[in-house]
């Protein structure tokens, strides 16, 4: 299933984080949805997703 972003790991992103700290990428030069900022880093698709994984180190742990 293809995301809103496409299959294509080239795509211009930055990741954002909301209040929670949960991390999540957004398309490069869109405005970021209210509750969202930017977290600081910008890259591909496939670059940002690799730096949420080397960031946000127990995703379980902020949803529980």
């Amino acid at each position: 299933m293809a995301t809103f972003l496409g299959d294509d790991d080239s795509v211009p992103c930055v990741v954002v984080v909301n209040d929670a700290q949960q991390y999540s990428i957004w398309p490069d030069g869109r405005d970021i949805p209210d509750g969202w900022k930017a977290a600081g880093f910008a890259g591909t698709r496939a670059e940002c997703l690799e730096h949420i994984d080397a960031t946000w180190a127990d995703p379980v742990a902020v949803v529980q």
